[in-house]
């Protein structure tokens, strides 16, 4: 076994699954107009991608056990190569969709076994690892947006020329994988001797449930608001795509030095940070325009920087019986929460164009400041949801004292 491979391939394998991300936002002005789609129905293709996304964690998650890493990563690496084809070549609403399911179901199986598996291989420094493998979130979403930037303006080049650079990550952590005789760990539960029936009671444990109405909220927060980015800060002045790689790219930074703020406020403390300053941009942002959105979104940044992989990380070491199961879970839980969130925010940004324009006029002669002014409200309205985590993680922190991972023992 070569952990410093696999955990390289794991990252791998994360940036496809990020690059959709990015190369998805930065599509779908060019889908509503192709495929004749509302914001409302582009936001419900978005949404396919997080929902496929759960579907393989629940799934995968406490299959992980039994089958093995490396026949999880299989489904990911078919489902990431047909997703990608598919989507490239879809010629309507349903054909888009399909592709798009698919590519989900192959992210979600890449977050099915990485997870467990970065936590399996380094065993003393979970939380900090897993937020090392979860720099290429953030960083794979800047290159997608760096290439997507590229491609349209200096190569004019289509949505479909960028999905497929995908496929070079795609066939990389392909080939880490499954050649060389590769061998893969078992699962730390499986290490430990633990029953499958341990793990289920153990992910019914009341802290662990309100951990997963948590992501909830933090993945919808960070993931939600950032699918509509590109398309909507794209109307207000500024090239929507760069705004996003700024985003990911600061997030991608802080992640890497992500030890020592471990350390000095504990997984607690960087959560009610988290939630605070992503209250702060979302607001900030729905009341400015122009250059001034990259101060915005800089606060945005440092706020959703740390939520994803602190969640699992605080999951993987308080709540250590539900093993892959509880890691499926919190991060599925987080990826259904923005399939439902998208195509609401969608909805918001067509009612905010209707209700700026005159009666009966048509929501494609709207201007861009009309866009911009309506998005930017749809993007104001999300804040709500970090506002509320900053109330539960201060409740969690003050209560830290008594310990949290006493119910899941």
């Amino acid at each position: 076994m070569n952990p410093s491979r696999l955990f390289t391939a794991s990252c791998v394998a994360l940036i496809t699954t990020a690059m959709s991300f990015a190369l998805r936002g930065d599509a779908t002005g060019d889908w509503a107009t192709q495929f004749h789609l509302t914001n409302e129905q582009v936001g419900l293709v978005g949404g396919t991608a997080f929902w496929g996304f759960t579907l393989a964690m629940m799934f995968g998650g406490p299959l992980v056990d039994s089958l093995g890493f490396k026949r999880i990563l299989g489904i990911a690496f078919f489902g990431h190569i047909a997703g990608i084809l598919l989507t490239i070549f879809a010629w309507d609403f349903w054909s888009l969709f399909t592709g798009t399911l698919i590519f989900g179901i192959a992210n979600g199986s890449v977050e099915a076994a990485c997870n467990p598996l970065v936590a399996t291989l380094y065993p003393k420094d979970q939380t900090t690892k897993l937020n090392h493998f979860h720099v290429w979130f953030p960083g794979g979403i800047v290159i997608g947006g760096l290439l997507a930037y590229l491609f349209a303006e200096k190569l004019h080049l289509g949505w479909q020329a960028k999905f497929a650079t995908m496929l070079v990550p795609t066939v990389a952590y392909g080939f880490m994988f499954f050649t060389g005789n590769q061998q893969m760990p078992q699962t730390e539960r499986v290490q430990r001797g633990e029953s499958t029936g341990s793990m289920f009671k153990a992910c019914l444990a009341p802290g662990f449930i309100l951990m997963v109405g948590c992501m909830l909220l933090t993945a919808a927060t960070e993931l939600g608001s950032g699918n509509w980015i590109p398309n909507i800060l794209g109307h207000a002045g500024v090239k929507g795509i760069l705004v996003l790689v700024w985003i990911t790219g600061l997030m991608a930074v802080g992640r890497m030095f992500a030890g020592p703020f471990v350390h000095k406020l504990s997984p607690s403390g960087m959560l009610v940070m988290s939630a605070i300053l992503s209250t702060l941009g979302l607001y900030a942002m729905s009341h400015t325009s122009g250059n001034m959105l990259f101060a915005a979104a800089t606060v945005f940044a440092f706020g959703v920087c740390f939520f994803w992989p602190t969640m699992v990380g605080y999951v993987a070491e308080n709540f250590p019986k539900t093993g892959a199961l509880g890691m499926a879970i919190i991060g599925g839980a987080g990826m259904l929460s923005v399939s439902i969130v998208l195509p609401v925010i969608g909805k918001w940004y067509d009612k905010g164009i209707a209700l700026r324009l005159p009666a009966g006029a048509d929501p494609a002669t709207a201007s861009p400041d009309i866009q911009a002014a309506a998005g930017l409200h749809a993007l104001g309205n999300m804040a709500v949801l970090p506002a509320a985590l900053t109330v539960i993680f201060i409740a969690l922190a003050v209560l830290r004292k008594k310990p949290v991972a006493a119910a899941a023992q």
